[in-house]
């Protein structure tokens, strides 16, 4: 189904109009465990993470971190973006996708995952309210009334498991509070776009609250197709919404129980992926590209539906407290492209854009999956420096995959099918410690043992063109067992100034991928284990008047998992690189340079090896330029139309060298309760390489996107009107590339701009 400039009515759009016509607000707060100092007007407010399972000031951790809230967090999504928003948003984060809103691929520290199957596993763990996103389509579940979010860079093994060996991004959502507030968030902006949030909170007896908050975010198509015979005439728009209800019992200050359902429905366009749209020999788009245009002929269109529930309990045993998390997750999706990206084929009358050198148009669908996850943690809270905290880990996932392929010049009929089945079962044992030496030096150490069983299966059920008709059903299983660690140490110079050095090891289960469509194995990247060692430190300076943090860091990733695509097929095919290493520094600054005018900076630079002498892949099939050393060339006779090529040396893939990120924002008030503000906000990354092999026209250029909203607030903080612009250079680029056909790519946003309203009640 593709996208209408209409969005149809659903229970959750109805829900948010509820929430709107409720007497109800909420402002972006912190947790209500945290109890951050009271703001000083001119002064940062105290910032308190989670980091390491307990509430603490962002000084005191010895984690390089950075959080995303509050306003910040609502301007750089007042254009309706998803949660790639975030990607250079703070130091060492990049994130993209070539599912669009459904399927984002982080990476931090240069260290991520390009695979596009379903079944991908990240070594950069997403947690949503203390509940692990494992599947990457749970991971675009979009962003709405949060709280906070945290960016932990480096291996997190220990506090939150495997597959988190370059870092975790952890998101906070508010909690239901004592108070009836309500608050709606409303922007129109160009290409129709929509964003509508709300949330109200309702106390509904002594101890017991709840809370609902909602999102409804539509575009208009605003991308026409020209190609001749088209089965999609307007492309690019959407229709995505969620809720999220929220109820906190608790009676007494021994225990609590916090129960959330959320929900989440998403229809539009998948991924526009455009033909020929880089200049041979160089890494610029074609001259004359219009970001607004598309020649395709195949189906394109992508649904999400996310359904999950959870329930955190929280008792106090004096003296300690015991944790449970539960957790429940279901998504189903479906996604269907174009991935040649033109129309027709060289052996056809017409076709084109350029040289469309045969028809693929495909789909991956999701039809069946749960996750399962219960966590309980025992900490203590006796007073004095010493703590201690020990836990058990308990995950039990069940998916299958779809594979489809269509015969675009015959009509668009399915003629080929394969489909995926995989269980995953992990469990873990956990413990931390933390001792206080003296009043400067307080020590911090952690273990976890990790057990990883998967058991897979996969079946071609229908051969698409030029595969065998039948291969028979293929079978693996992977059992791997790990312990990873961390030990840490801080020591405060003065009572604003700490430094600290971390050594962290974690690790990466092992991964499975059967996409027979075009390929007839099943390939497995065994379990790889990274040791990091990092240094830095972190400062309230100026009577808390700016903030300041910088580390330096090196990481050794041994048996690294990577992903190998196309070559002469759309096919994954898993490797595992005998070592890679990265290093880099990075910082983060807040600071008032007057009472009116703050200014905050992110900067990071990171430069990713891989080494391994040995590693080889095949490089495009489309004719690009090569930039490594070809160890096989072309060889039509045997069907070989792509160049092996050595990947020793190259940097990692979706790897920018530096990224920087600032946001300046002017205020002048203009009474006891009403002022004027201006906000600009800069994401620069640098060059990025889409795939393993290095080749000019695969290679992304850097990109900057500049935000500017200007507005008026009044009523004390309760009302607001701003204008807003997103990518106000309108500086286009591609973003990622398929390689196993032609020079095909797709590209960031263009420019947008729109109003945005505000109020609390």
């Amino acid at each position: 189904m593709t996208p209408t400039t209409r969005p149809r009515r659903t229970p959750i759009s109805i829900a948010i109009a509820c929430a709107i016509s409720c007497h109800a607000t909420v402002t972006f707060a912190q947790q209500p465990d945290a109890k951050p100092a009271p703001k000083v007007e001119g002064q940062l407010e105290e910032i308190v993470v989670t980091a390491e399972r307990r509430a603490e000031n962002i000084k005191d951790v010895p984690v390089s971190i950075s959080t995303l809230g509050g306003e910040k967090l609502d301007i750089i999504s007042s254009g309706g973006q998803d949660i790639r928003m975030l990607a250079a948003r703070v130091p060492s984060l990049n994130i993209e996708s070539s599912f669009g809103r459904a399927f984002p691929r982080f990476y931090i520290r240069g260290y991520g995952n390009t695979d596009f199957d379903i079944n991908a596993s990240q070594p950069v763990s997403l947690v949503f309210d203390d509940v692990v996103q494992e599947n990457p389509i749970l991971k675009g579940f979009p962003l709405f009334d949060i709280a906070q979010v945290e960016v932990l860079r480096g291996p997190q093994g220990t506090l939150f498991g495997r597959n988190t060996p370059a870092g975790v991004i952890k998101f906070d959502s508010v909690k239901p509070s004592r108070q009836q507030d309500a608050y709606v968030n409303l922007s129109w902006g160009k290409f129709s776009t929509v964003n509508l949030e709300g949330a109200f909170n309702l106390p509904l007896a002594d101890g017991l609250n709840a809370r609902i908050a909602v999102l409804s975010q539509t575009r208009d198509d605003w991308v026409t197709n020209t190609a001749p015979s088209r089965r999609n005439n307007e492309l690019e728009g959407y229709r995505d919404t969620a809720v999220r209800a929220q109820l906190l019992y608790e009676p007494d200050k021994s225990f609590s129980a916090l129960f959330n359902v959320h929900s989440r429905d998403l229809n539009g366009s998948a991924r526009l992926f455009r033909a020929n749209i880089m200049q041979p020999g160089t890494s610029d788009l074609v001259a004359g590209f219009d970001p607004e245009k598309i020649s395709i002929d195949g189906l394109n269109s992508q649904d999400v539906k996310n359904d999950g529930a959870s329930l955190r309990m929280k008792w106090d045993l004096g003296g300690m407290l015991l944790h449970s998390i539960t957790g429940y997750e279901k998504v189903r999706s479906f996604s269907r492209g174009d991935i040649d990206g033109g129309f027709g084929a060289v052996f056809l009358p017409v076709s084109g854009p350029g040289v469309i050198p045969f028809d693929a148009e495909s789909a991956d669908g999701l039809p069946g999956h749960r996750q399962i996850t219960q966590e309980l943690r025992l900490e203590s809270t006796a007073r004095g420096g010493n703590k201690w905290l020990i836990g058990a880990y308990y995950f039990d996932e069940t998916l299958d995959i779809d594979s489809v392929n269509y015969s675009t010049i015959g009509g668009g009929v399915q003629n080929g099918l394969a489909k995926q089945h995989q269980e995953n079962k992990a469990t873990a044992l956990f413990g931390s410690m933390n001792m206080k030496v003296s009043d400067a030096l307080t020590l911090r150490a952690g273990l976890r043992y990790t057990k990883d069983e998967k058991d897979f299966t996969a079946d071609r059920l229908v051969a698409p063109p030029f595969s065998p008709t039948f291969i028979g059903r293929l079978t693996t299983k992977t059992d791997a067992n790990n312990t990873s660690w961390d030990f840490s140490a801080t020591h405060a110079l003065d009572k604003n100034t700490n430094v600290y050095a971390r050594v962290a090891r974690g690790f990466r289960a092992p991964s499975i991928q059967g996409r027979l469509l075009f390929g007839d194995t099943v390939s497995v990247a065994n379990s790889e284990n990274v040791t990091s060692y990092e240094a830095g430190f972190k400062a309230d300076l100026f009577n808390k008047r700016a903030r300041l943090g910088v580390n330096a860091f090196v990481y050794d990733v041994k048996d690294l998992q990577l992903t190998a695509v196309g070559g002469n097929a759309n096919f994954n095919r898993l490797l595992n690189a005998k070592k890679a290493r990265g290093q880099g520094v990075e910082v983060d600054l807040d600071a008032y340079l007057t009472q009116n005018l703050l200014l905050t900076v992110g900067a990071s630079i990171n430069d990713t090896k891989i080494k391994d002498p040995d590693l080889r892949t095949d490089a495009c099939g489309s004719g690009c330029t090569v930039l490594d050393r070809i160890t096989a060339p072309i060889n039509p006779a045997i069907g070989k139309f792509a160049p092996t090529v050595s990947i020793d040396g190259n940097p990692l893939p979706q790897a920018p060298k530096s990224v920087l990120n600032a946001t300046l924002k002017y205020t002048m008030p203009l009474s006891s309760s009403s002022e004027f503000f201006v906000y600009t906000d800069i994401a620069y990354r640098s060059k990025i390489n889409f795939f393993l092999y290095e080749a000019k026209e695969y290679t992304g250029k850097p990109l900057t996107e500049v935000g500017l909203r200007a507005g008026y607030v009044w009523g004390n903080g309760r009302y607001e009107l701003a204008a807003f612009g997103r990518n106000i250079g309108d500086q286009i680029r591609a973003v990622g590339g398929i390689d196993f056909n032609n020079l095909t790519a797709f590209i960031n946003d263009p420019r947008t701009f729109g109003v945005q309203f505000k109020a609390k009640f």
